[in-house]
């Protein structure tokens, strides 16, 4: 399989396959890197030896986020969906995925990771949903945030783009693992070791599907209506096509309340 965005490494004998967002420094999620990531999830799906998918970023972030410049109101429309659809197929996945998270984890960067089943951070990560600074919001966030987490960190990361640490991430009930600075890699394949690999491939699949059940159902019936908010209402507004083109102009946003 030949990919331009993302890395594909084999581990423990093919049970544990590596996806790593290949666009360094900041790894952005575009319309391209998010095909690559759902055609490769769709060629493993039925890879009756796979029991686990790690997410990581090149380099020293993870993901600064999806493509602020496909968000602008002539390509927002197309881009959506595709990355709605991505988190979903994410969500639903057969097998265990685990997000591990050095640097910045931002935006959709940050969507994705809340999309595993698990999520391992260094002490470098730092979480944020930072739309809102844009004039618009994180449908992904605004649907998994409440469902996963305490209601006031919830409010706080989508109404005012605050940041989070690993540990405050672990405090908040969304990161499995905190490792130390530069640890990281020695935990996740601890964790593998020890929590994965033993596992009948089979059985991990029947036990991944009761366990996220409530949160696939709960993701496919609310993303459709977060979807049309942001594109049928949202996107309508000056503030929030404002927001996307000044920040890809470098400079303030002149808001007018409409």
């Amino acid at each position: 399989m030949s990919f331009e965005t993302i890395r594909i490494n084999e581990n423990y004998d093919g049970q544990v396959i590596e996806l790593a967002l290949n666009m360094p420094p900041a790894n952005i999620l575009s319309a391209r890197m998010m095909g690559e990531i759902s055609r490769f999830m769709r060629q493993q799906r039925h890879n009756d030896k796979l029991k686990l998918i790690v997410f990581k970023g090149d380099g020293k972030d993870f993901c600064f986020g999806a493509s602020v410049e496909e968000h602008t109101a002539d390509q927002v429309t197309a881009m959506l969906p595709k990355f709605h659809n991505t988190i979903g197929e994410i969500l639903g996945y057969p097998v265990p995925t685990l997000a591990q998270v050095t640097g910045y984890c931002l935006g959709g960067g940050f969507e994705l990771a809340l999309a595993c089943s698990f999520i391992v951070a260094d002490e470098t990560a730092k979480f944020s949903v930072p739309e809102i600074r844009l004039g618009v919001f994180p449908p992904v966030a605004a649907v998994l945030l409440p469902y996963l987490a305490k209601s006031a960190v919830t409010v706080r990361m989508i109404i005012t783009g605050t940041m989070l640490d690993a540990v405050g991430l672990r405090e908040a009930g969304l990161a499995a693992l905190v490792a130390d600075k530069g640890d990281i890699q020695a935990a996740v394949d601890a964790f593998i070791k020890e929590e994965i690999v033993p596992k009948s491939s089979s059985s991990l699949r029947f036990a991944h599907q009761a366990a996220r059940l409530s949160l696939v159902r709960h993701y496919r019936g609310l993303i459709k209506d977060m979807e049309k908010l942001y594109l049928n209402e949202l996107m309508k507004t000056h503030d929030a096509n404002e927001g996307i083109h000044s920040f890809l102009e470098k400079r303030s946003p002149v808001w007018t309340g409409n």
